[in-house]
């Protein structure tokens, strides 16, 4: 309404129309309207009076000015309408100023009243809120302690863990107090002490579990020896047991085992056995385990550690490092090791220890070894320990200490392979180890062997009893029916060290027997085994120690003919050799790879080389009576008998050659070998007898002969013609053995008959009487005799009567020299 009485009193512009005024009024009202009831900043609605139309601020100005009056005119009629109200007002206000005067003393008085009234009540109720606010703070302090306690509690508890070396627990606490117990304290300055302190003693946690490990991996690495030792004798109990078990089987009495426990196995009828066959004590003695004899908890301990403080994989590389380190240390063997056994055994044990404990850990942790880091381990060890078995093992020269060596491979292997590692490179290993068993065994037996002969009296054996003859065959196994039929005393073929060695064949083959013992190998791998072994022994330990024997200077011919009777019952004794090992391995000798025994070769080969150095021996013994012969070259007329020496000679070739009917002649093939072995001895001994002869009148140095020599030599030869026609050895057809003195039989003739015109005459046909002189010898004697003829006439010159014929003779001397030269001379054309 005020927004019209202001239009209204505003002139009308007389320029304008009806039509344009009613909007002029509208739209001043809606501004009036803005003005008056809007309580919004008024720029915009000014702007849009300024901005309308021209000369709108003044219409404006002037509408405005109007509505001001009418305003003003409504209030004078409001104020004159009210105006009495206010008066009567006014005057009932001074009315009442009286009562509210005398209200107000009322009231104070009351006031100072009731003031000193509640002022002990004022006191009281002070007490009582101060009261109240002491059992506020108690109660926020009980609260605030109640969550406190928990956190104090638990570090103390963490305290006591740690003083406790409870370190997993402790990290637990740890763990407990920083998700839960400190974050609702958290404002508190200890619970902040405590947050900074617990870090650090993660720390010291860590710290001192990795010392406890070190001291743990310091005190496992000096106690592997132990755990090895009790692995390893557990193995071999476990393999005596089984042994045992496998010869009750055999004899029918075993109840096969249903489960091993603790040391004692229970059987299907519920008796308990004893797996230890030793003392009952040992034998209730608790199988003890590697985590029996050492405490892991250090490595548990600190696995856990690390793993709940998130740094298991420096703490899984680190043990690993330092048991690689470790590993390489116990692989390192002692410089003495190969000098006893116990050496041997203390490297084992320490192998073993450690891997008993690497498997434990293996099985007891998850992921601090693998299979794969234990399998590397061993791999890297087992090429280490082939190595070092393979070079100190070498350095052993006593089998006994071999065998014991190739105990304990086995039940190293057998150990750890019962742990899961493989051990087919150690069973292969013993192969080689066999092999340097062999070898100490034959070197040992080289000893034995050599001993034998160095004792032996090589003489037949002489047995006065029963059983002594017993005792002997017991040994080797003789058979004769023609000596058994002989009364007591009676003599043996062979000497003392046929049976002795024959023993030893047989003790070294149990030898090798215990070397093939627990390989895991089958009855045909160890009968050839202990075949390859037997030929080792025979064709070169043996046979070396023949050899030997025959070529030492102080065996005589009597020994040699002794060592060809031992040789040959030897070799007959080789086929008993061959069914002692098949009763030892039950393998027919008619399997297709049995290995056959070389004896056979070896003591022909000895008998052989026997027979040889008898050759030999004859040889230098003529060689040594011909060293004795003392012609007279010169000498004219011989002495009618043979030489000295040359009857010595002949009379020791018959006593020697007696000594051949020693020889073993219990069959035919021995009394066709002695009697070839007599025969060979006689035909050699006549020949170089009778090429000493030829060799003594061609000598180079004998200048001239006489024919009295030649008649002297004549009769020497004659000795030896009937000795070799007296048939010394038995078996020569004819006259075999004399045609060994051919050769000088007519040379000597051509000379003593001076048939000079019949050798040059039938010389170079098949039918000539001195077919066997050769004209270059003939020439060589011939100069030799002419000479001395020449030296004799010198001497004789006195007797004219001889001169004549000495010049004769000379001159067909001559004509017989020149002659024998032109067939010299056309033999070397």
């Amino acid at each position: 309404m005020a927004s019209e009485r202001v239009h209204a009193a505003l002139p009308d512009p007389p320029s304008q129309s009806e039509e344009e005024n009613k909007e002029e009024e509208k739209a001043f009202g809606n501004i009036f309207a803005e003005i008056e009831f809007v309580d919004l900043p008024l720029g915009t609605t000014l702007r849009s009076i300024y901005d309308d139309q021209p000369n709108a601020h003044k219409r404006f100005m002037e509408k405005l000015d109007a509505r001001i009056r009418n305003h003003d005119r409504e209030i004078e009629k409001m104020c004159n309408f009210h105006h009495q109200g206010f008066v009567d007002a006014i005057t009932e206000l001074l009315k009442v100023r009286a009562d509210a005067e005398k209200l107000m003393g009322q009231v104070t008085d009351t006031n100072r009243r009731l003031q000193e009234a509640g002022r002990e009540v004022t006191a009281q109720t002070e007490e009582v809120i101060r009261c109240r606010i002491q059992q506020m703070n108690m109660a926020t302090t009980v609260e605030k302690l109640q969550l406190c306690i928990p956190v104090l509690e638990m570090y103390s508890k963490l305290k006591e863990q740690l003083e406790s070396k409870r370190y997993y627990a402790a990290l637990k606490t740890m763990e407990q107090l920083e998700k839960f117990f400190i974050p609702r304290v958290s404002q508190y300055r200890f619970c902040q002490i405590m947050a900074e302190n617990l870090p650090r003693l993660r720390e010291e946690i860590k710290e001192i579990s990795m010392s406890d490990l070190k001291d743990f991996l310091e005190s496992i690495r000096k106690h592997s020896d132990k755990v090895g030792e009790t692995a390893m004798r557990q193995a071999q109990q476990h393999r005596t047991f089984n042994s045992a078990v496998a010869k009750q089987a055999s004899m029918g009495h075993y109840t096969k085992p249903l489960y091993s426990l603790n040391g004692r196995t229970q059987t299907h009828n519920g008796l308990m056995m004893d797996e230890d066959t030793g003392d009952e004590d040992e034998a209730d003695e608790e199988i003890l385990t590697a985590q029996d004899l050492v405490d892991f908890s250090p490595v548990y301990r600190c696995l856990h550690i690390y793993t709940v403080l998130g740094d298991r994989e420096t703490f899984e590389n680190y043990y690993r490092k330092q048991r690689k380190k470790q590993a390489r240390l116990v692989l390192q063997p002692q410089a003495n090791m190969h000098e006893t056994v116990e050496g041997y055994r203390r490297y084992f044990n320490q192998i073993v220890g450690f891997f008993v404990v690497e498997d434990h850990i293996l099985h007891a942790t998850q992921g601090l070894v693998t299979r794969a880091f234990t399998d590397e381990l061993w791999n890297m060890a087992l090429s280490k320990i082939i190595a070092v078995l393979r070079t100190h093992s070498s350095y052993c020269d006593d089998p006994d200490l071999v065998l014991e060596l190739k105990n304990l491979i086995v039940i190293f292997a057998d150990t750890l392979q019962g742990y899961g590692f493989p051990v087919n490179r150690l069973f292969d290993l013993l192969f080689e180890v066999r092999d340097q068993y062999n070898e100490t065994l034959l070197k040992k037996w080289a000893l034995v062997f050599r001993e034998i002969f160095e004792l032996d009296n090589y003489s037949p054996i002489p047995v006065d009893t029963e059983e002594e003859y017993k005792l002997v065959v017991s040994r080797f196994p003789f058979h004769d029916a023609e000596i058994e039929k002989q009364d007591f005393p009676k003599k043996l073929p062979m000497s003392q060290s046929v049976p002795q060695i024959y023993t030893q064949v047989k003790e070294l083959i149990y030898a090798s027997l215990k070397f093939s013992e627990s390989l895991h190998r089958s009855s045909t791998e160890i009968d050839d085994m202990l075949r390859k072994s037997t030929n080792l022994l025979l064709t070169r330990t043996l046979s070396s120690c023949l050899q030997n024997l025959i070529k030492k200077p102080h065996i005589g011919l009597t020994e040699l003919v002794q060592i060809i009777i031992n040789t040959t019952h030897l070799e007959q004794a080789c086929k008993y050799l061959e069914e002692f090992i098949t009763n030892i391995t039950n393998v027919s000798p008619e399997t297709v790879h049995t290995t056959r025994l070389y004896g056979l070769s070896t003591f022909k080969d000895a008998r052989h080389a026997a027979e040889g150095e008898i050759y030999t021996k004859l040889n230098q013994k003529i060689d040594e009576f011909i060293q004795l012969a003392d012609y007279e070259w010169g000498m004219a007329e011989s002495d009618g008998r043979a030489s000295g020496y040359l009857m010595d000679l002949i009379n020791f070739l018959r006593s020697t050659f007696q000594v051949f009917t020693h020889l073993p002649n219990n069959n035919n093939d021995h009394a066709s070998m002695s009697g070839k072995v007599a025969q060979t001895a006689c035909m050699s001994a006549c020949k170089h007898l009778s090429t000493s002869l030829m060799q003594m009148l061609l000598d180079t140095e004998l200048k001239q002969i006489s024919m009295g020599a030649i008649q002297q030599f004549n009769l020497d030869v004659i000795q030896c013609e009937l000795f070799a026609s007296s048939e010394p050895v038995p078996g020569f057809q004819g006259d075999t053995l004399q045609l060994a003195f051919i050769d000088l039989r007519q040379l000597l003739d051509l000379f003593m008959v001076w048939d000079w015109s019949t050798y040059l005459a039938d010389y170079g046909q098949p039918t000539s009487k001195y077919l066997r002189v050769n004209p270059a010898t003939a020439l060589a004697l011939l100069e030799k005799v002419y000479r001395g003829m020449k030296d004799t006439s010198k001497k004789n010159n006195i007797f004219s009567q001889f001169r004549k014929n000495d010049r004769d003779k000379q001159k067909l001397i001559e004509t017989v020299v020149k002659q024998l030269r032109s067939l010299v001379n056309g033999m070397s054309s």
